[in-house]
């Protein structure tokens, strides 16, 4: 029988936390799911645990390549009609898919949504900010300056995540934020407003906390989609507005570390950024390889 839903774990050197999280899947309500764990060439012993549940969930084992890869891979693969990801270190409440994909079948014309969160931080329980206050409908302008889709309450329909080309796998940090307002341009989001996930945060290996200066990888994402013809004049002036300043203060910073080649970089994506307002700016796609090279050397880690 096929599934419902794909569901899709990264794994990379997180083996405790790593079972924890399949186990807080195999244990959901609803039986209409396929569980992929993709196994991101970790080499803390996660491959031995994973060979026992082979007989329940279906396992790959890649040469070491990010969470972006690996979770493509897992779509790639999905024979489910949705997808739905789960990071290594959060978990999910027995509920959530039954939930979700009733949610899902109840909105037939939603093909993104995602659940509330419960935020833990070093073992303890924490309140997030408003500006990360989920909504539904059409959050693509609020969703420019904070990512508003958290990826493991995420689920949505394969045939998008496909068409829209998946993850940048030449980002290794804010690759969701990426593929998130790529499809925010066409796509409203559906939420269904109950905390279904619980999401583990101030672990050592912690992406925001292994990754420094997460900014580059926003700025790159934004330039990016200064260059979508499926942006409206008004969008394209807000989405302007974002790289522009991040690249001013990011340029700010190099300027004090003595990286003047770099700053010269930003300083002109800024500059072509607010070009691209005026519909002149044949060099973007140099700024992006550009800054595409200079990231191309930052550690993976899921």
């Amino acid at each position: 029988m096929t599934p419902e839903v794909s569901v899709i774990i990264p794994a990379y050197n997180r083996c405790a936390m790593l079972l924890e999280a399949i186990d807080s899947v195999l244990t959901q309500s609803t039986p209409a799911f396929e569980l992929i764990v993709i196994d991101d060439g970790s080499t803390d012993g996660t491959s031995d645990q994973l060979e026992r549940l082979a007989e329940t969930i279906r396992i790959e084992r890649t040469d070491h390549r990010g969470p972006a890869a690996a979770r493509n891979r897992g779509a790639a693969i999905a024979r489910a009609p949705l997808v739905a990801f789960l990071d290594s270190d959060d978990l999910w409440s027995p509920a959530k898919l039954e939930r979700q994909l009733a949610f899902m079948r109840d909105n037939p014309g939603c093909a993104i949504s995602q659940t509330n969160e419960i935020w833990i931080r070093n073992g303890r329980r924490v309140n997030p900010g408003h500006r990360h206050r989920k909504r539904a409908g059409d959050i693509f302008i609020d969703s420019l300056r904070t990512c508003l889709i958290a990826m493991s309450s995420v689920m949505m329909r394969t045939d998008l995540f496909r068409s829209s080309g998946g993850f940048d796998e030449h980002l290794a940090a804010a690759e969701d934020y990426d593929l998130w307002l790529r499809i925010l341009i066409d796509h409203e989001a559906g939420l269904l407003d109950e905390p279904l996930v619980t999401h583990r945060a101030g672990h050592p290996n912690q992406l925001s906390a292994t990754t420094p200066a997460l900014d580059r990888f926003r700025i790159l994402a934004l330039t990016k989609l200064l260059a979508d013809d499926r942006l409206s004049p008004a969008r394209r002036t807000a989405v302007v507005e974002v790289p522009a300043g991040k690249c001013g203060i990011y340029a700010r910073g190099l300027r004090r570390r003595g990286k003047i080649e770099k700053v010269r970089l930003y300083e002109r994506v800024a500059d072509q950024a607010r070009g691209w307002l005026m519909r002149a700016v044949p060099e973007i796609g140099c700024a992006v390889e550009s800054m595409r090279s200079m990231l191309g050397e930052i550690p993976h880690e899921c």
